[in-house]
């Protein structure tokens, strides 16, 4: 279950109904799906074949279906990162710059764990999502953020897209972030 950490004050919000209720305050669609649906042969894979993608957009495709239909999103992937994938560092450094983008940034978590950081209202500040195995999240457009892996170094994630080539990345340079 998703797990939310405050920057500027460091306090934690936990329990999924409290963290549904933050995430509505901040704009940011949180939703939970079943993940001991997926296979138990995929549970712990952080390598995919594309059969093993496939069977993975197969086991979650009544829930990302109702979700692009309410949402817009028309495209859909498979994203894997582990220690396994080639020039992961190099990876996580270009994913962990603040940015925007001009639509959604979708991440539907299927296996591992992840943490989108997220600029809040004034009052808030940035604040980090820690999401694990059946934790969906959407960030608005334009709304600054990025996301990076946790201390396990593991995701598997369904990615969502309105736009058929995927996000285009802006740079959103702000003083006030802090790593």
């Amino acid at each position: 279950m998703a797990e939310i950490r405050i920057r500027n004050t460091n306090e934690r919000i936990s329990g999924e109904q409290n963290v549904r209720e933050f995430l509505d305050k901040q704009e940011v669609l949180y939703e939970h799906w079943d993940a001991t649906k997926l296979p138990a042969h995929l549970k712990e894979r952080f390598v995919l074949s594309d059969e093993e993608k496939a069977e993975v957009l197969s086991t979650f495709n009544a829930e990302i279906t109702d979700l692009a239909a309410r949402r817009g999103y028309k495209t859909w992937d498979i994203i894997t990162l582990s220690d396994a994938t080639p020039n992961l560092d190099e990876l996580l450094k270009k994913f962990e710059s603040v940015h925007t983008h001009t639509e959604d940034e979708v991440r539907a978590i299927t296996a591992g764990k992840g943490i989108f950081v997220i600029k809040g209202t004034e009052e808030v500040g940035y604040f980090d999502v820690e999401l694990e195995a059946g934790d969906v999240i959407s960030v608005p457009e334009r709304i600054p953020h990025f996301f990076t892996l946790m201390d396990n170094r593991q995701i598997v994630a369904v990615r969502l897209f309105i736009e058929t080539e995927g996000w285009i990345a802006h740079p959103f340079e702000d003083p006030a972030f802090v790593k």
